[in-house]
């Protein structure tokens, strides 16, 4: 089984690429957004605690995340792996997910990171808010605080990735087919 995690800033455009390397490689795409959004959207206790916290630009509890992660593991089936899409987010959770996969004898397969600037993150999320509606995405402060977050405490996992030979970054810079040309040929090399 394959295990990838797709990495960057907020509207690297992980969600955008995911869908194409998932059918390609025939992964099962896990999307912690999607997954919390599925919570906030029917009104669970979690999706309530999620909510109030995306609102302010944080990000939800490990333990909370972890589960859905490791649960998703077990139940999804005829996939040939699996792609991770905003988690781990913190090396505390790349630790996480290292015992996770090891309980079952895996490893991370490889890190996909798509990298842009600071400037291209507001541009692209504030475009995404007016698109898609997503009033997560509207705030500039919020913009500024996920930036702010994924500075501090998303960053640091390069090292940690990097070290352990499995960290590969792409240009994000570009366009939509010009991004999953890179994402395919680092995939392809692995």
């Amino acid at each position: 089984m394959k295990y990838y995690i797709l990495f960057g800033p907020p509207g690297a455009g992980k969600g955008t690429q995911a869908k194409a390397l998932a059918e390609k490689y025939k992964l099962k795409h896990l999307s912690t957004g999607d997954l919390l959004r599925k919570e906030i959207a029917a009104g669970t206790q979690l999706g309530l605690k999620a909510k109030e916290l995306i609102e302010k630009g944080c990000l939800v509890p490990d333990e909370v995340v972890e589960g859905m992660i490791e649960s998703a593991f077990k139940t999804v089936k005829d996939v040939d792996g699996f792609l991770l899409d905003g988690f781990p987010r913190t090396i505390a959770q790349a630790e996480a997910l290292d015992a996770i996969l090891e309980r079952s004898g895996e490893t991370v397969t490889s890190v996909l990171s798509i990298m842009i600037p600071d400037e291209m993150v507001i541009s692209r999320i504030s475009g995404r808010a007016a698109v898609e509606g997503r009033a997560d995405d509207a705030n500039i402060e919020t913009i500024k605080n996920r930036i702010a977050t994924y500075h501090k405490q998303t960053e640091p996992e390069i090292a940690y990735y990097r070290s352990a030979g499995k960290y590969n970054e792409v240009d994000g810079v570009g366009s939509i087919e010009e991004v999953r040309d890179r994402l395919f040929a680092v995939v392809d090399a692995l």
